[in-house]
């Protein structure tokens, strides 16, 4: 495996940095014509390479549904300007003074900062506080007559965060206020203010432009024949956002050229690129373009240049589902530990050169959506960023170590499952089981977990050539009916109801991971054992807020059992 290192070294991280700080110019919110421009401009440096790119052009209108999602508005910030407790910001310092997707607007009053549900009682005319819940929050504010909203994150410090409401066309119906974001010592300054007893005050000015649609762009190419490895990346976010997600999206252009060149007619895969909006391009693509048949796995590239010593990162492997179980995991982590050593130890063995883990499924990015369509997805990331969604995620920040790293990993995975010999492969595929077995069984017991594994690898046979693993008779207790990301928005479509019963029982984010890993293993096995499957992968699962969740999605049709225990 090691010679896929060595033809792996033409990928060349200089010309990653180079994209990182073109796309980074652009002001990339999802809805904008800067996020259009950016795709543009990326067909045209795949066109000079060489690649011929389709921008698939669907819409933002505030209206339109891409499975689960609802797009969010066409907008575009014109100018932005706060003043705040004697201190200001504009848009042309950094445009995340302006919430993405604020409605225009001014205002002038004092600041009132929302500490206990009570302090809405107060909020007519001021300019509320808050410091999270910031969708929520701006809700409660139209409807207590405030005058603006003004949102902070904790853990910012002096950088201005990026927070959006993500409107859609039937929140124009009550979204009226302008909603700005200050930096965390500015809000934590007036807080102090306030409680003791000070007048804080506050004025400013949204001007944005809202169009009855804009341009949602999907960016798609092939290298080679079918079936593919996907490369995906998330191209929107706000500037400079050079690490989420300017990152990955250069990353993927560096890496089509170098597939592009290494490319053999040999290869069993061929090797396909998407540069998208995060969640909503993915879904969009699924929906209407994409024949899922053509694709093996997908390795989704999110923050791939985050830095330790200036941004805190550790670089993580996040695996694919034990739902999805593929040896794709068990390379990516070989490769990156393998370009990751540096020097030796006391023995002579490599050291790593960054800090760097595996990690079971965790949700977040693009990945997600794969994987919830059978396909096996994992996303090397560097996280966390200390620089994450705000104005200081600057190219200054970005690392070339974690790009050279993960960059390289990724093209000697992709060339190993493309050209590895049937035995090469095959030996690898049983070594990655019995570790990944392993390593579960040294905390809990891992019955249905190894019947899983190899499922997975009877899968991987198919695409690869290999003999591994074996299928079982498929015992599915769910059918996961309206696929995509579960979230607030689809279940109030369906059943407004139940849109609060839903919001406190995902309060924990990782009642949400599991809830989806459910869904997938109970399209697999009976109900028992998805949810022993369940515990087996993560060590813990809360069941009974699961099997209220479950039946919450039964109620609104999202799946419906097809058998019990």
């Amino acid at each position: 495996m090691r010679r896929f290192l060595d033809e792996a070294r033409i990928f060349d991280s200089t010309r990653v940095l180079h994209y990182i700080s073109e796309i980074s110019q652009f002001h990339r919110i999802q809805g904008s014509k800067e996020l259009v421009e950016a795709a543009r401009f990326l067909r045209e440096e795949l066109d000079i390479l060489g690649i011929r790119a389709t921008l698939y052009e669907d819409v933002y209108d505030g209206a339109e549904w891409y499975l689960t999602l609802r797009s969010p508005i066409a907008w575009d910030l014109v100018r932005a300007e706060l003043r705040f407790n004697g201190k200001e910001l504009c848009s042309w310092e950094t445009p995340l003074v302006a919430l993405a997707h604020s409605p225009g607007g001014s205002f002038e009053g004092d600041v009132l900062p929302i500490l206990r549900e009570e302090d809405w009682k107060l909020a007519k005319g001021k300019a509320v506080l808050v410091g999270k819940s910031w969708r929520e929050a701006y809700r409660k504010a139209n409807e207590a007559g405030a005058a603006a909203l003004i949102a902070y994150r904790e853990g910012t410090g002096n950088a201005v965060p990026y927070i959006g409401l993500f409107l859609t066309r039937e929140d124009m119906d009550w979204a009226r206020i302008p909603a700005f974001a200050v930096p965390e010592t500015w809000a934590k300054e007036a807080i102090s203010k306030v409680l003791s007893g000070e007048r804080v005050e506050a004025s400013g000015s949204i001007e944005v432009e809202v169009k009855e649609r804009q341009v949602l762009p999907v960016l798609y190419a092939e290298i080679g024949k079918p079936p593919f490895l996907l490369f995906t990346a998330h191209l929107c976010h706000p500037k400079p956002g050079a690490n989420d997600n300017a990152s990955g999206s250069a990353m993927l252009v560096e890496l089509a050229r170098v597939l592009k060149a290494l490319y053999k007619e040999s290869f069993r895969f061929g090797f396909a690129f998407l540069w998208v909006p995060e969640y909503y391009g993915t879904q969009a693509f699924i929906e209407r373009h994409a024949d899922l048949d053509r694709y093996y796995a997908v390795v989704n590239l999110d923050m791939v240049a985050g830095s330790w010593d200036r941004a805190g990162s550790t670089v993580m492997l996040v695996r694919t589902p034990l739902s999805r179980f593929s040896i794709l995991s068990g390379l990516m982590e070989y490769f990156l530990g393998a370009t990751n050593a540096v020097g030796k130890s006391l023995s002579g063995s490599p050291l790593p050169k960054l800090r760097f883990k595996s990690y079971p499924y965790e949700m977040g990015s693009d990945h997600d959506v794969f994987n919830f369509f059978g396909i096996p997805a994992v996303m090397p990331i560097t996280w966390p960023d200390r620089f994450y969604h705000s104005s200081e995620d600057t190219v200054d920040k970005v690392s070339k170590e974690s790009v050279e790293v993960i960059g390289r990993a990724v093209t000697a995975a992709a060339l190993a499952l493309a050209g590895a010999g049937v035995d090469e492969l095959g030996r690898f595929a049983r070594g990655y089981a019995m570790k990944y077995l392993g390593e579960l069984g040294m905390e809990r017991d891992t019955e249905v977990a190894e019947k899983l594994v190899m499922w997975g690898l009877s899968r991987d046979s198919r695409f690869l050539g290999i003999k591994s693993g074996y299928e079982f008779g498929r015992c599915p207790w769910l059918d996961w009916v309206i696929k995509g990301s579960i979230n607030e928005d689809v279940v109030k479509r369906i059943s407004p109801s139940l849109v609060g019963k839903f919001k406190k029982l995902t309060r924990d984010r990782k009642v949400l991971v599991q809830l989806h890993e459910l869904l997938m293993l109970g399209e697999l096995l009976p109900r028992e054992e998805a949810f022993k499957a369940l515990e087996e992968e993560y060590g813990e699962a809360d069941r009974e807020v699961l099997v209220e969740l479950v039946g919450l999605l039964e109620e609104v049709g999202i799946v419906r059992s097809v058998r019990s225990d």
